[in-house]
């Protein structure tokens, strides 16, 4: 996630629409993942961009996940998405997820 990127979703949450928002993640890898998972719940861990130090605490999903899966219609999860299942490190995502989600981070 740029710096950019950083300040857009913090505008938004400051404009008072954080209760609105969910982020559903499409990285390719556990690292990418527990990066950007990181920095849009805690603060940017680089304590680079303007999320450094913010702790948004965002609810953060990964479209890999079974509920993003079931909240999308079937043919269009399998023909956008299901090759991916293939290719990408799903249960190392997960885990990351898993540990950003119980606050470890790593």
């Amino acid at each position: 996630m740029d710096l950019e990127e950083q300040g857009a979703i913090q505008r938004l949450v400051e404009s008072g629409q954080r209760d609105r928002m969910v982020v559903v993640l499409g990285t390719p890898t556990a690292g990418s993942t527990r990066m950007v998972a990181l920095t849009l719940t805690q603060g940017d861990p680089s304590y680079a961009g303007p999320l450094a130090g913010v702790p948004l605490g965002l609810p953060v999903y990964h479209i890999l996940e079974d509920e993003v899966k079931a909240a999308i219609a079937a043919e269009v999860y399998e023909e956008e998405i299901g090759p991916l299942e293939f290719v990408l490190d799903k249960p190392g995502i997960m885990e990351a997820l898993r540990q950003t989600r119980a606050g470890s981070g790593v």
